[in-house]
């Protein structure tokens, strides 16, 4: 087993009789969806992981992704607790201090954000001045941790494999996979990232699929395979019946076998290189230079 796995797992129970409202918002430049995730018997809310806009061959950030999430929230009412980073997504960048700075709330992540801070850190030249310690999140996740959001108990749920900070956020009966999984017919995420993979990815997903099989799983990410409609939300009987990838039967090997044969075919994300540089600090953008401009580094023949 890979130095980067986490210790023994610990159990984490779904709570079949809460049922978090759930609201997504599908980003289609990354193909993201992010989530307000609410408590039934308050206002209280969670959002997971958040989009910020860029285009990024004119170097212009927006937040309208972020501003409708934001909108939904003050429209409802709600009062925001958490925002959420299932791992550090290499595909788009997190709004998660943006939207903190006008709603509040705290940012977590996943432990082992160090690991991929002490690497990627590396890779952009970030120097000394660059904390390699989590700190720039407000709260960072091991495995079976808890929280709330008003009277709901969240979980996380350690789900290496596609990095070795993801977290699953299992809350009620609904679980929050990032890319840990795909739709069904979408199967797994990608596993050779630095850090990443595939055996302990099929792992984690079968860590995941051990919930009960009501558990309803949100995706992070859907692509509509085949051109189909863009989907989300299925369940643990779901993914277990039908995944392509890793449905009950498929082997570890064989899983393996697929997973690291697509992988060698996969183009990097066209948003590899802000993203990581953004998310590994929470999502802050680099400081300005002396005359207010910021900029991001493109490390050559590096990633």
């Amino acid at each position: 087993m890979n130095a980067h796995i986490a210790n023994a797992a610990v159990p984490v129970a779904a709570e079949p009789g809460v049922k978090p409202e759930v609201k997504a918002f599908f980003d289609e430049p990354t193909n993201t969806v992010s989530y307000v995730v609410k408590d039934p018997r308050s206002n209280a809310c969670a959002v997971i992981d958040s989009v910020m806009d860029i285009d990024y061959a004119a170097g212009r950030i927006a937040y309208h992704s972020a501003d409708a999430i934001i909108a939904d929230i003050r429209e409802r009412g709600l009062t925001l607790e958490w925002l959420i980073e299932t791992h550090v997504h290499a595909d788009h960048l997190s709004a998660a201090p943006y939207i903190q700075g006008k709603l509040g709330g705290r940012i977590g992540i996943g432990e082992n954000i160090t690991i991929v801070q002490e690497t990627f850190g590396k890779v952009f030249n970030e120097g000394t001045e660059f904390q390699r310690d989590g700190s720039q999140f407000d709260r960072l996740f091991k495995d079976g941790d808890s929280y709330t959001i008003g009277s709901m108990t969240a979980h996380a749920m350690h789900t290496p494999g596609h990095t070795p900070a993801c977290m699953t956020h299992v809350i009620g009966d609904a679980a929050f996979v990032g890319d840990t999984l795909f739709m069904p017919d979408g199967g797994s995420a990608r596993a050779d990232f630095p850090g990443g993979d595939a055996r302990t990815l099929f792992r984690s997903i079968k860590r995941v699929l051990s919930l009960p099989a009501a558990t309803r799983l949100f995706m992070c990410h859907d692509y509509g395979p085949n051109g189909r409609e863009i989907r989300w939300e299925t369940t643990v009987a779901e993914q277990r019946a039908h995944n392509i990838h890793v449905r009950d039967g498929v082997s570890e090997d064989a899983f393996v076998k697929v997973r690291e044969a697509r992988d060698a075919t996969l183009a990097m994300p066209k948003l590899i290189i802000p993203s990581l540089q953004v998310n590994m600090k929470a999502g802050e953008l680099p400081a300005p230079d002396e005359s207010g401009k910021r900029f991001l580094k493109v490390p050559l023949n590096t990633l």
